[in-house]
């Protein structure tokens, strides 16, 4: 093992690029982005429901929600004259529509029509056309690799395919807590046993910078508990990622797995409804611990590797779809409004006479996104996204 798989090993949760013991904070000017993926294909439209359609309505017969309606808590929020929000996000995300820091766009996705859940991963993640697509880097290593110096971070258990191919970008899963591994004692023990070793720089700033984040993430949760927000969770994620990327990381990366609702899926209340709102109270999390002004400096795409079957399946879920529907997020996102290319919610619109089509290619959307964000040439588009063509969707 040489002195980086050791590193990356021993401080699976560094929280910042070290160079000669040095921790460096992120640059200021960079614009924070961060990638919340939903694994297992999420219902968009029990999400972001076409109200007004009676055919929404006839295809849902357990599982629709109900149109806005004045004192009816089940019933969605209308955010215009054709979509609803779903009830159980009006709470954390409502007031982020309010403040116009909150799109949406429907009929998004890729071109991929497997409907397979690891093809269509891997199709986003890696961000390359399917016919070429290479498993040696991802969208987001190669983002990585052109901003430079942007350092990222992925809150998984193991590296994402995503940020393949852009060196040493530490991974931390905060599924366990904010306890450290190792107390005083254990760590001076471990430290001691590469002490004039080659491996003994590596051990020592492996050591340090896991007890920093831990005692980071420990006071972050101290703070969360004030009852503003659910500390449970995807909600408790949210604290600690805003922890992190407040000062020291600006690209990130965080997927959420239960999303495949194939039976008892549920309405406005069940399944798919507690997951909602779960990842509703994580972002809002989120949001509120990077505070208004890295917030305004803040975008959160939201996105699943497919939707699901407009139509309700026998056992009262959805099955694997296509097109869904992306969130955008942020301080100074141009936001209370649905976004990109739609047409009406109709059997004679549906792709196969099942899904919704992808009307807005995610890889289009996100190169028009980045453009606008870090001002990328053509060039440098062209590495992120091979042969996509960037669409301005004027979100930030």
């Amino acid at each position: 093992m040489d002195r980086r798989q050791f590193l990356l090993a021993l401080a699976a949760s560094v929280p910042a690029f070290t160079l000669g013991g040095t921790v460096f904070a992120a640059p200021a000017s960079s614009p924070r982005f961060l990638l919340v993926f939903l694994r297992g294909g999420y219902d968009s439209n029990n999400l972001l429901v076409p109200y007004s359609s009676d055919f929404y309505h006839e295809s849902r017969p357990t599982i629709a929600l109900a149109p806005p309606t004045p004192g009816d808590p089940n019933a969605v929020r209308a955010l215009d004259a054709t979509w609803g929000l779903a009830p159980v996000l009006n709470d954390s995300m409502g007031p982020l529509w309010d403040k116009r820091q909150l799109a949406f766009i429907p009929f998004a996705g890729t071109d991929d029509l497997s409907r397979s859940h690891f093809e269509t991963q891997d199709d986003i993640e890696s961000g390359q056309a399917p016919a070429a697509r290479s498993y040696g880097s991802g969208f987001m290593g190669r983002l990585s690799t052109v901003l430079r110096g942007v350092p990222p971070i992925a809150f998984t258990d193991a590296l994402p395919l995503t940020f393949r191919g852009a060196g040493d970008v530490p991974n931390i899963s905060l599924k366990g807590g904010g306890k450290a591994v190792f107390d005083d004692r254990q760590a001076k023990i471990l430290a001691g046993m590469y002490r004039g070793t080659p491996l003994q720089a590596a051990a020592t700033d492996g050591l340090e910078l896991r007890q920093q984040v831990a005692q980071d993430l420990q006071a972050e949760m101290v703070a969360a508990s004030r009852g503003a927000v659910n500390a449970r969770g995807f909600a408790q994620q949210g604290q600690r990622m805003a922890t992190l990327m407040r000062d020291r990381f600006r690209l990130g990366f965080v997927d959420v797995g239960g999303w495949d609702t194939h039976v008892n899926q549920g309405g406005a209340s069940g399944q798919l409804a507690n997951n909602l709102d779960n990842l509703g109270k994580g972002l809002a999390a989120f949001a509120d611990g990077l505070g208004e002004t890295e917030w305004n400096d803040t975008v959160v795409v939201v996105v699943s590797e497919f939707g699901r079957t407009f139509r309700e399946n026998g056992n009262k879920g959805t099955d694997h779809g296509h097109g869904t529907a992306y969130w955008v997020l942020g301080g100074k996102v141009a936001g209370g409004r649905i976004a990109g290319r739609q047409v009406a919610v109709d059997a004679a619109n549906l792709l196969q006479n099942r899904d919704y089509p992808v009307l807005n290619n995610y890889r289009d959307v996100l190169a028009g996104l980045m453009r606008r964000m870090y001002g990328l040439s053509d060039a440098d588009l062209a590495r992120v996204f091979p042969g996509a063509s960037a669409r301005d969707l004027q979100l930030v």
